[in-house]
């Protein structure tokens, strides 16, 4: 008799007992029994409704069809006084051709929380739909949000679940950062793609040009940051990293493309102006540019 594997057999038993749903206030829930609740998972909801997320297979034929695959590149975050900011770059790269210009990678999490992206560009920003997706889950469920703490798990299970994809080629390798609202200050997180997560005190970089931009932070951070010399310091940095690292880009004056930055303070996350990032850039393009003169 052939084995079958544990998920099929739970993928027809979900299918053969649908769970019976409850109409309130016209929106429809499904009800499940106590040895089949998955709770705040909503990863663990996917599954009991039949969803398998992981069902791209990937063998030696397929990861070789993936070296033309877009890639993000730099993305960083700094700690202030009231939080911290998180920017990155706006170029992609197919191997060693630009295959977009003006890609986004950074993105809120929740409403004091932000994640960005390195790595395969596809993938990453479908784990980060489903991220945004399971913070909103355990909060309506639960009725209050995950610690920051907690957040930084959910990320690290993902990234663990993703393993097999990056090992094929397919690697996302996130920041993440936020308020923490019981110790009162900005957090900020670096991931490897084992989901290993590793805390950071005053600033963070990931992508292909991380030791660049981490040079210019350590070389500019202050315990007194506020957030103008947060934006300013992180500026700088990716356009040294643009500098030295061809996959990462930097400020585009003719077509007006600038890094994504957003603050992460009590307040919430909230993204900075175009018009504030592009004032700051040609102030630092002028600065640069004095002191050859």
């Amino acid at each position: 008799m052939p084995r079958s594997s544990s998920r099929a057999i739970f993928k027809r038993a979900a299918s053969s007992r649908p769970p019976q749903r409850v109409n309130l206030r016209g929106v429809t829930l499904p009800l499940f029994t106590p040895s089949e609740d998955p709770g705040p998972s909503f990863v663990g909801l996917l599954g009991q409704l039949g969803i398998d997320r992981a069902d791209t297979h990937l063998g030696p034929s397929t990861a070789q069809g993936l070296e033309g695959l877009a890639h993000g590149t730099t993305v960083l975050a700094v700690r202030f006084n009231d939080g911290v900011v998180m920017a990155g770059d706006r170029r992609a790269t197919s191997g060693h051709l630009i295959s977009h210009h003006a890609i986004e990678k950074v993105f809120p999490a929740d409403s004091r929380s932000g994640v960005a992206i390195a790595g395969a560009a596809g993938p990453a920003m479908e784990m980060v739909r489903l991220f945004q997706l399971q913070l909103e889950h355990y909060e309506k469920v639960e009725g209050n949000p995950l610690s920051l703490e907690g957040k930084a798990n959910q990320l690290t299970l993902m990234l663990k679940s993703h393993l097999p994809a990056a090992m094929m080629g397919l690697a996302v390798v996130p920041l993440f950062a936020g308020f923490d609202e019981y110790l009162n200050r900005g957090r900020l997180f670096q991931f490897d793609i084992t989901g290993g997560r590793y805390e950071e005190l005053d600033h963070a970089a990931t992508g292909s040009g991380s030791i660049h931009a981490t040079t210019v932070m350590k070389l500019r951070f202050d315990e007194g940051l506020d957030t103008a010399g947060a934006l300013d310091i992180a500026i700088e940095a990716l356009f040294q990293a643009a500098d030295e690292d061809s996959a990462t880009g930097g400020p585009d004056m003719v077509r007006g493309i600038f890094p994504v930055m957003a603050t992460i303070t009590a307040d919430g996350f909230e993204r900075v102006s175009e018009e504030d990032v592009a004032e700051r850039t040609t102030l630092l393009l002028e600065r640069l540019t004095g002191r050859r003169r």
